[in-house]
């Protein structure tokens, strides 16, 4: 069995193809969050993210006010593209902010739960 690897670009910046866990099949060049989707949502979404290399994760909700409704990820990864399900049938309508720090990269989005 041989696995084809699709032209290098700057389109598709991965490098390589395998798939472990809930990783998708490729390493990222570079730290990535990206906008959940779907948004609004009720009640389930999907956060995606990206590490280069391996890195204790963190990736926290965060209602308006700054309290801690939810911890998703806390714990070492190794390099590679992730997704995770944030289930809101616990909270109300409103905006939520999504935070992920990874060794010294930080960064966070909002998302907006509708009931």
């Amino acid at each position: 069995l041989m696995i084809r690897r699709p032209p290098r670009s700057t389109l598709f910046p991965y490098t390589t193809l395998f798939r472990s866990d809930n990783a998708f099949s490729s390493i990222s060049k570079s730290y990535n969050l990206k906008q959940n989707y779907p948004n609004p949502f009720n009640p389930t979404t999907t956060i995606r993210y990206d590490i280069p290399k391996s890195a204790y994760v963190t990736l926290r909700i965060y209602n308006i006010s700054g309290q801690l409704v939810a911890t998703l990820v806390n714990q070492q990864k190794i390099a590679g593209s992730y997704s995770v399900t944030w289930n809101a049938k616990n909270v109300g309508s409103g905006i939520y902010l999504y935070r992920i720090t990874a060794g010294s990269f930080s960064k966070e989005k909002k998302c907006i739960v509708l009931k």
